[in-house]
């Protein structure tokens, strides 16, 4: 397929042609489903039918972003006799075959006998992988497929996704926070940015009294983060921890609701059935190229939208949308190209890596935030959690740097 040299040049693998604007997702709870979870692969193969689809070449402009009636008659078989449905519709019940394997795993290993929930764990992931898959397919090829059942169908498993991610993320985001804080207090710390040696080549910083002045308040500033650093961890783990409690309580009050099951049951009518739009019968891939390219250009219009490097700045906060919504494009044109070629685009694997790292590290720096602004705190807890902050928010211009040099379109990120 044909790699794009220029940002408006277009390429028929990306997602999202359903989406009312460039940077606005459906609801929040879509958003929230495709942001909160976990790694970027989401597992080797991850239930991805291995396929081809003959003749799906560089396909036209694509067209608006809304959707178009369809003919009252049915076209032609294609020449090529691969047909929009022939392709879709596997792939979607595949998905919905792995979504009720998960679940059935998932109620299996919630038993009392299962120890540590490891089982129940992994079962709950690969639920949450089904559930984005077929969101993310209804949501971008929903002019193939019948509108109102896509719409409502995509909703449910936005919600069930980001339900069931809350517990994983809180989890994710406590170990990090706590393994960040157990490396700052046991090193060095780190120079104020853009701050210069305080001793020219030639002299003893050993022996200088400008050297000895300068390491006495570093030095300080180690002890107080090493006595903060401590009381900082205890606090964020209770934080964290009832969080994670209430998640994992509201995702098992989901499990057992009359909405679930209804949404388990769509699912399962999905595994042997795909409703299509009128007309999309015998249509050839074109149909399901046409939506992709133009969700193309919403990812490589999202990636030029990014600030600049020289405006980049780790404590601008503002700045992170910008970057989670690229992030949200690019999860959901691999589900778009897992669908068209049978596998994700593996030239853009660490472009996604960085943005899952960008967003893992930008929460983790609000939760530092969060718990800085606890009432009666100590100095010391105060100090340790403000220097985790600043350490979060240099990784999230680490992963920021990471994505530049990872992402294979080098144009679309200096053009104008």
């Amino acid at each position: 397929m044909r790699r794009p040299d220029h940002p408006t040049t277009t390429r028929p693998t990306a997602v999202n042609g359903a989406l009312p604007g460039p940077e606005s997702p459906e609801s929040p709870e879509a958003r929230e489903a495709l942001e909160a979870d976990g790694p970027w692969g989401g597992g080797p193969g991850a239930g991805v039918p291995e396929r081809t689809v003959p003749g799906a070449g560089a396909p036209e402009a694509g067209g608006p972003d809304h959707a178009v009636p369809g003919p009252t008659t049915a076209p032609p078989l294609p020449t090529d006799g691969v047909t929009a449905e022939a392709v879709l519709a596997p792939y979607l019940q595949g998905q919905a075959a792995d979504f009720l394997r998960s679940l059935r795993l998932h109620r299996e290993h919630s038993a009392p006998s299962d120890a540590g929930g490891q089982g129940a764990e992994a079962a709950a992931r690969a639920l949450r992988r089904s559930a984005r898959r077929i969101s993310g397919s209804l949501h971008t090829f929903r002019t193939v497929l019948d509108p109102a059942w896509a719409d409502h169908l995509r909703t449910e498993l936005a919600w069930l996704s980001g339900t069931l991610a809350r517990e994983h993320a809180y989890a994710g985001r406590l170990t990090r926070l706590l393994d960040a804080l157990h490396q700052l207090s046991g090193a060095t710390l780190p120079a104020a940015r853009g701050t210069k040696p305080a001793t020219k080549p030639g002299t003893q910083p050993a022996t200088t009294t400008a050297a000895r002045t300068a390491g006495a308040p570093e030095a300080q500033g180690r002890a107080v983060l090493g006595v903060g650093a401590a009381r900082a961890g205890a606090l964020l783990e209770r934080q964290l921890t009832l969080a994670r409690t209430r998640a994992h309580s509201a995702a098992l009050q989901a499990l057992g609701s009359s909405r679930f099951h209804a949404v388990a049951d769509a699912v399962a009518l999905l595994a042997s059935e795909v409703p299509l739009a009128p007309g999309t019968t015998g249509r050839g891939t074109e149909a399901l190229l046409e939506p992709a390219e133009r969700a193309e250009q919403r990812l490589l219009a999202a990636v030029v939208a990014l600030p600049a490097d020289e405006s980049a700045e780790p404590y601008n906060e503002a700045q992170d949308a910008a970057w989670h919504q690229a992030r949200l494009l690019l999860r959901l044109h691999r589900y778009a190209h897992e669908v068209v070629l049978g596998a994700a685009d593996p030239v853009l694997t660490g472009a996604g890596h960085a943005l899952d790292l960008h967003r893992d590290a930008a929460e983790a720096a609000a939760a530092a935030a969060a718990a800085a602004r606890t009432p009666r705190i100590a100095p010391a807890t105060a100090y340790a959690l403000g220097v985790l902050h600043a350490d979060q928010r240099h990784e999230v211009e680490a992963a920021r740097a990471v994505f530049r040099e990872t992402w294979p379109y080098a144009t679309a990120m200096t053009a104008p």
